[in-house]
């Protein structure tokens, strides 16, 4: 394990071990890691995801749609995570040792990207959030000049806990997961008042929709959050520390909160959990505790970005990438940006799930004993097979997803990102396995 480096000034502040491994001095228990995906979960996009699914299905078939998309992205995200615990690397570093010294390159870009993504999208929720909020409480709707201070003061307060890594993202999570937790459970105790039991089990969805696309939505939806565990797993004590806060965070907080939010849209009719929240009478408590379950969720977001343009920019400290892409991620916010880049974050998650898929089958069936720390400077410029992988599945996972994101030529899973995953595993453990038959190593690797 690499010895700390003494440093100074913000460069100590905000030392992240973005680019070397996490000294077991820092490295966290699994209540620890979970509370941070706990922090993840307890955001509006999963609260609305839950209040749609209450329009699509029943409340029985609801809780099995959810209860098989979080056990898919559980299952995913506990198996990448235990990559992280063992070697305390960040999902770019790991991937370094999977697609080679440059190949790593484009991959950590798409990896960026798709974290970046939602931080555009998600920084733009919360101004919106903010305005209807006050729109709501006040009856005086913010005008642009409102939206366009929401987001620079939400990015900025996004920024702040990004940049100071690890320990930033586990002291809000701890703010803000209570009050985000008793805010769900008050409202239900007060929606439960109002109709009994028997009476939500039997109301009938207002837009149904097939179970297989429900668990595709809930899956896939989170599924890059999966993919990349390791950039909070590498702070665990233990692979066993990570996957137990992997399935806190993504089966057990993820499910509640999702099947809360599915009890409150089902029961009001309303899947906007704003809406829902301040018709229920919260008013300030439900703005408040609503923005900061966003900021909770969306530092998140650009850390994991600031982590893979690390890799890219490697030179850096991460804290001033972390700066510098916040303040762009504001940018393209106020340009409105967030609303155009839905299809382009689908496209992601055809894209994102195969990188899990080509280093899991590296790292535990291939070439494991390569994944060392000290071996990186003797990892090749490209590793053409496992990027060719990458490229194949992305490719038939982007034939299985329907129209206009998708060719939707065929189907394999029902579930893209799952499709790609998948073959991205299979075809690495083949491509891999070939070669090592014909060469008798991995020659282009394998230390001396």
């Amino acid at each position: 394990m690499a010895e700390e480096k003494e440093l100074t000034g913000m460069d100590a502040l905000a030392r992240d071990y973005e680019r070397a491994p996490v000294p077991g001095m820092r490295q966290k228990p699994w209540y620890n890691v979970g509370l941070v995906w706990g922090g993840v979960a307890a955001c509006l996009a999963c609260l609305m995801v839950g209040g749609l699914v209450g329009s699509w299905l029943d409340l029985k078939t609801a809780a099995i749609a959810i209860l098989f998309g979080c056990l898919i992205t559980t299952v995913i995200g506990g198996i990448c995570s235990v990559v992280g615990a063992r070697l305390n690397l960040s999902t770019p570093m790991i991937t370094r040792f999977a697609f080679g010294d440059w190949g790593v390159y484009l991959v950590a870009l798409v990896l960026a990207l798709g974290s970046y993504g939602w931080f555009a999208v998600q920084l733009g929720l919360f101004g919106v959030t903010f305005q209807a909020s006050w729109g709501i409480m006040t009856g005086i709707t913010p005008g642009a000049v409102g939206l366009i201070l929401a987001i620079i003061i939400g990015g900025i307060c996004m920024i702040s806990t990004a940049v100071f890594g690890y320990r930033a993202l586990a002291w809000l999570s701890l703010i803000a997961v209570v009050p985000m937790v008793l805010l769900m459970v008050a409202s239900l105790v007060i929606v439960l008042g109002d109709y009994s039991w028997g009476e939500l089990l039997a109301r009938a969805p207002v837009s149904p929709m097939p179970l297989v696309f429900v668990i595709s939505v809930i899956a896939g939806g989170f599924m890059v959050g999966a993919v990349i565990t390791p950039d909070v797993s590498r702070y665990a004590k233990s692979a066993g520390h990570s996957v137990w806060g992997v399935v806190l965070g993504f089966f057990v907080f993820q499910g509640v909160i999702m099947y809360i939010g599915t009890i409150l849209g089902s029961a009001t009719g309303e899947w906007d959990i704003v809406k829902i929240m301040l018709g229920l009478g919260w008013g300030l408590i439900a703005m408040v505790v609503l923005v900061l379950a966003q900021w909770t969720s969306n530092d998140n977001n650009l850390y994991s970005a600031s982590l893979a343009f690390s890799v890219v920019f490697r030179r850096w400290p991460k804290w001033v990438l972390t700066s510098i892409a916040g303040g762009i991620g504001i940018i393209l916010a106020l340009l409105g940006i967030y609303g155009a880049l839905v299809n382009w974050l689908l496209v992601l998650c055809i894209l994102i799930p195969p990188i899990a898929g080509v280093f899991i089958a590296d790292y535990f069936l291939v070439n494991r004993d390569f994944y060392k720390y000290e071996n990186l400077p003797k990892t090749p410029k490209a590793r053409w097979l496992m990027l060719i992988s990458w490229v194949v599945a992305s490719f038939i996972a982007y034939c299985t997803t329907a129209a206009p994101t998708g060719l939707g030529w065929f189907t394999i899973t029902q579930i893209p990102a799952i499709d790609s995953f998948l073959i991205a595993f299979v075809l690495a453990l083949i491509l891999g396995w070939s070669y090592k038959k014909a060469k008798g190593g991995w020659p282009e690797t394998t230390p001396a």
